[in-house]
């Protein structure tokens, strides 16, 4: 039986069981109207008349024409309500009686009348007691029907209230428990409901989705175990050392090579706390505190081994519980840290920055006797030049100062590089700094007829800086916006004081595209030009912000294609 059949089928009872009580209701409340309706209507009518009679009789007895007429109306309504048993014989007594007295006038008949209403009243209240009995044995009877079918109905409704629900509830109920045990991952869960086609059809459907689920886990967990073994022989045949931790802090899983290196055994720390094993090893406790791009040394087989360090994140999908999101949002589930031996690097780059000092030093030399030779040719007393040779002159002293630039440039990426800055930090004037810098630049600006602008306040605070290595950062800086102005153009200078002095230097020239900004301060990096512009070493911005870092400032590029470009350094100011 479908589930809609058996709700139409149990309203339907309900419906039919309350006009059973209804009906039954109805009848013996009509019942007991019937019987007072019958004490109330014949024998109070005649009651009513013999009372009228009597009242006739005591007044004048029916001396008068008048009271006669009204007695005799009375009479005939009296035999027009004969009820009871006897009463039609006292009746027609009243009548012969009454007849007799007003034919023959004899007094003698008004007691015969007046005995006869008396035997009509006692007969009609005799009736009216006995009525009254069968009125009241009829309510008894009603009220006792009445309990009896109420209490029934009462049974019949209270067992089906009980049991019809759960036709429905039964089930759902169930269907609710396999639900959660599904929701707990136990696919062996299965419903059988017994009854409704419905039920039957979704027992089924629930354990179809039940069974494949199952099959689905059982799968999943083998291609899982099966993903787990290759990613864990991926991870153990790395050339770099490698371990992870989950979202608590615990190791998860660490290669052979990161096992040697950091002195752990595998089989020893899977599982713990990493905090609680870098407490008790030092390299550990490096590795997972450090934050930068340092390289870290480290001796295995008794020699210094370079190793950099590489920590990611490890996010996933985070699904919300609620079905009705549109977007995933994604959660922490650990991270890994690889540490790559970069040791042959640092030998070929240790190599290339001796090798660049050395030829950077050995060049200086012989271009600096290229210079004063080029300075004797100027000099009249040696001759005298025609205009081609003067021309050439000039070419060849422009390429020999760039020549020695790009040789000084190399020997400070090599103090860079070695990490042997040599910094001269000291109370530095700034203004001094400002004055220095214009003018080096002075001659370019007056080729190009360039307007350089200076906004600084009245008076400058004391730099804790490099006054030479802010000075070459500052020519640096200035030069740039030269080469990338237009003529007639205009440089800005403004010299702002906050938490520290910050000097930035703004060109109106073509500007620098997005794409290359974050690029500007790695070594040897050269925007590419349309050609009308000369391009330096790609050493001096990165130059410069190892000097500015070095001495605790920062620069920074603000750039705009079409509109300029503006450089800004800081540096700290004395306290």
């Amino acid at each position: 039986m479908k589930l809609k059949t058996k709700l139409r089928l149990g309203i339907g009872f309900l419906f039919l069981m309350l006009v059973a009580f209804g009906a039954i209701s109805l009848l013996q409340i009509n019942r007991i109207a019937e019987s007072t309706a019958l004490i109330l209507k014949d024998n109070n009518h005649s009651l009513q008349y013999t009372k009228e009679m009597r009242l006739l009789i005591d007044a004048d007895s029916l001396s008068n024409r008048s009271s006669q007429k009204a007695f005799e109306k009375l009479l005939v309504k009296e035999q027009q309500n004969i009820t009871e048993k006897g009463e039609a014989i006292a009746v027609k007594e009243l009548t012969n009686a009454f007849q007799r007295f007003t034919s023959n006038k004899q007094i003698a008949e008004l007691s015969t009348i007046k005995s006869a209403i008396y035997r009509i009243e006692d007969l009609n209240m005799q009736a009216i007691v006995s009525k009254s009995q069968r009125s009241e044995n009829t309510v008894a009877e009603a009220t006792l029907y009445l309990g009896l079918a109420a209490f029934v109905f009462f049974l019949i409704l209270f067992t089906f209230i009980l049991s019809f629900p759960g036709f429905i509830a039964n089930p759902l109920a169930l269907l609710l428990d396999g639900i959660n045990e599904i929701g707990k991952k136990n696919y062996k869960q299965r419903l059988h409901f017994k009854g409704t086609e419905e039920f039957a059809l979704l027992a089924s459907a629930f354990n179809d989705m039940a069974k494949k689920l199952d099959q689905w886990e059982n799968s999943s967990v083998a291609q899982l175990k099966s993903e787990k073994q290759r990613i864990e022989t991926i991870i153990q045949q790395m050339q770099d050392a490698v371990f992870g931790v989950d979202e608590k802090g615990n190791l998860i899983f660490i290669n052979h090579l990161a096992s040697e290196l950091l002195n752990l055994k595998s089989e020893a720390v899977l599982g713990r706390p990493i905090d609680e094993l870098s407490s008790q090893n030092g390299l550990l406790q490096t590795i997972v505190k450090k934050e930068g791009t340092d390289l870290l040394e480290i001796i295995l087989h008794q020699k210094p081994n370079y190793f950099s360090l590489v920590s990611n994140h490890i996010e996933i999908p985070e699904i919300p519980d609620d079905e009705t999101a549109i977007s995933y949002t994604k959660k922490k589930a650990g991270k890994v840290f690889i540490l790559k031996n970069v040791t042959d690097f640092k030998e070929l780059d240790q190599a290339k920055t001796n090798f660049m000092a050395t030829i950077s030093h050995e060049l200086k030399t012989p271009i600096s006797s290229i210079k004063m030779s080029l300075k004797l040719l100027e000099d009249h007393r040696v001759g005298e030049l025609n205009a081609e040779q003067q021309h050439m002159i000039e070419h060849i002293q422009d390429d020999a100062n760039r020549l020695l630039k790009i040789t000084g440039e190399l020997l400070d990426l090599a103090q860079v590089e070695t990490g042997n800055i040599k910094l001269n930090v000291q109370q530095t004037n700034a203004e001094e700094i400002l004055a220095y810098a214009t003018n080096a630049v002075s001659v370019q600006l007056k080729e190009k007829e360039i307007e350089l602008n200076i906004h600084q306040p009245n008076s400058l605070p004391t730099l804790l800086a490099d006054q030479e290595k802010t000075a070459w950062v500052l020519v640096n800086l200035l030069s740039n916006a030269i080469r990338y102005s237009g003529n007639r153009s205009k440089i800005d200078i403004e010299v702002t004081v906050k938490d520290m002095l910050y000097f930035s230097i703004k060109d109106y020239g073509k500007g620098i595209e997005e794409q290359y900004q974050n690029d500007l301060f790695k070594r040897y990096f050269q925007v590419p030009t349309d050609g009308q512009h000369k391009s330096g070493s790609g050493l001096g911005l990165s130059i410069s912000k190892d000097f500015i870092e070095a001495q605790g400032g920062k620069i920074e590029v603000q750039s705009e294609l079409g509109v300029g470009s503006t450089f800004t350094f800081s540096l700290p100011i004395v306290q």
